[in-house]
């Protein structure tokens, strides 16, 4: 069944208040993840060590390399679930706990360290193992995979644990389900199946969607008697089969399969623990951030929680034109104040404010990859604002994108904004360009932008099949805003075309 899943595999205290006596926040490399967090070194390095076991522990699993992940996901975590929910909404009392962004800019996770235990482990580990659960299946998985099995997949991985001697124990109970699955009223197998969690119409339904979802999936794991039909489920729909007749041949009749979900929530839990421990991260690194760094990150995690909010993007922008007063030698603090100004609505932005931010930036720091990828958009804007733009103009534009990647040729934000240079400039990309595309979707296939790009890049160079596979990964994604839906849609109606003259020139000859 793993194979047939992975076949295809090729935050916040003193938010707007910048100041140099706020809580220390602490950075933690370890080989794929870099965390920041305002707890003391210890607890971080525990979350730390934990995150790279969970990490091999699915790598392992599903057979993945073990290789340090160039590319790394970056995490936050902030003090209260309650903080990780407003930074989500920009409100108070939201129930969200955390929240993973396969974000253009770079992927991000925001979770929190409250050790609250319902039963089981803690809810910070939980809500993190979850979020980084989706992470993974995002950017590992070359397969069209459900929403309700998306959602059921992180739910299931969330409560794995470690016992003392580090061995991980996977399959325990997702224990904040059990009101929503003992209380609310059942979502039945067939809906849960062939509809998406925001079909749900209430808080109390969306609950008990993601708690049979989690059902679903430990049965299908650990139920001997279905052993095999999530694999042949997952298979067809890989084929092309739609949802409901994938999921009638795999699993049966659909009445039965929710008659046997309800009667496996009242039986003992299947639990596994591997034979062999999963060995502490080889080097986990932690250091204090600097004063500057350390008004920043807040301002920095409000900057990239608010996009597309213009009312939060231009309160933080404020701050960090303050925080510029203070740490005005600080070439992070530049750019995150180019960012916010350029990030605001076109027709209320300032652009030579941003402008003379980014070039502050980079007058401290010339090689800073993400000033030097920023440059490149408002220089961009510059041009497309000609009335005739010459070749020349768009040298220009990518000059300080080629630096930007020169500089980490492993971020994969600068090699897309390479290649969108040449759609911005309405001419074919270069055979150059589409490679480094190539290449920062292999970093990246989690950014649904560089796959909707790579995806066109393909289908026009005639690959419509690899095409239409990158679609169908993300078709069914609840979390994308329908935009792998509406991908595949297009790529669909590019192949059908593909066939007309073929079967016109069929026509034809018969004729003759």
């Amino acid at each position: 069944m793993k194979n047939i899943i992975w076949a295809g595999l090729g935050c916040v205290a003193a938010l707007t208040a910048p100041s140099t006596a706020a809580a220390k926040w602490l950075r933690a490399d370890t080989e794929n993840f870099v965390i920041y967090s305002e707890g003391n070194e210890k607890s971080l390095r525990t979350f730390a060590e934990n995150l790279q076991r969970f990490d091999t522990t699915l790598r392992t699993r599903f057979h993945l390399s073990e290789a340090p992940e160039p590319n790394r996901l970056i995490v936050y975590l902030v003090p209260r679930a309650t903080d990780a929910g407003r930074l989500m909404t920009g409100k108070s009392g939201s129930m969200i706990a955390g929240w993973y962004n396969p974000a253009p800019d770079g992927s991000f996770a925001i979770s929190h360290r409250e050790n609250v235990v319902i039963r089981g482990t803690p809810q910070s580990q939980q809500t993190l193992f979850h979020e980084y659960s989706h992470h993974f299946m995002k950017r590992y998985a070359g397969a069209a995979l459900p929403a309700w099995f998306i959602e059921g997949f992180a739910e299931y991985y969330s409560t794995v644990d470690f016992t003392q001697d580090g061995k991980p124990v996977i399959g325990k109970p997702v224990h904040a389900r059990a009101y929503g699955l003992r209380t609310m009223p059942q979502i039945p197998a067939e809906t849960l199946l062939l509809q998406q969690p925001g079909a749900m119409q209430t808080v109390g339904q969306t609950d008990a969607y993601y708690g049979r979802a989690w059902l679903l999936t430990h049965m299908l794991y650990n139920d001997p008697t279905r052993s095999g039909q999530l694999g042949r489920y997952l298979g067809a729909i890989n084929l092309g089969e739609n949802g409901r007749k994938a999921a009638t041949d795999a699993f049966g009749d659909l009445a039965q399969l929710d008659k046997d979900l309800n009667r496996y929530m009242g039986r003992p839990m299947s639990v596994s623990t591997s034979h062999e421990p999963v060995a502490v991260a080889r080097k986990i690194d932690i250091t204090a951030l600097s004063p500057a760094e350390d008004a920043l990150l807040p301002l920095h995690l409000e900057r990239i929680s608010a996009a597309h909010d213009d009312a939060r993007t231009t309160s933080v922008r404020d701050e960090l034109q303050t925080l510029s007063t203070v740490h005005g030698d600080n070439a992070g603090v530049w750019f995150e104040l180019a960012s916010a100004e350029w990030a605001i609505n076109e027709d209320k932005r300032n652009a030579a404010a941003a402008r003379a931010a980014v070039d502050k930036a980079l007058a401290i720091n010339p090689k800073h990859v993400r000033a030097n990828v920023l440059l490149g958009r408002i220089l961009t804007a510059g041009v497309e604002a000609k009335d005739a733009p010459r070749p020349a103009d768009w040298d220009i534009v990518r000059k300080p994108i080629v630096l930007a990647n020169r500089t980490n040729p492993d971020d994969p934000v600068p090699l897309y904004a390479y290649f969108k240079t040449f759609l911005d400039q309405g001419t074919p990309p270069p055979p150059i360009a589409i490679q480094g595309l190539g290449r920062a979707f292999q970093l990246a296939p989690e950014n649904i932008s560089l796959r909707v790009s790579y995806a066109f890049a393909l289908a026009n160079d005639g690959r419509l099949d690899d095409a239409l596979k990158l679609a169908r990964a993300v078709a069914f994604d609840p979390h994308d805003g329908g935009q792998g839906a509406e991908l595949l849609k297009q790529l669909e109606a590019m192949r059908e075309r593909s066939k007309a003259p073929a079967s016109t020139a069929d026509n034809d000859a018969a004729d003759d």
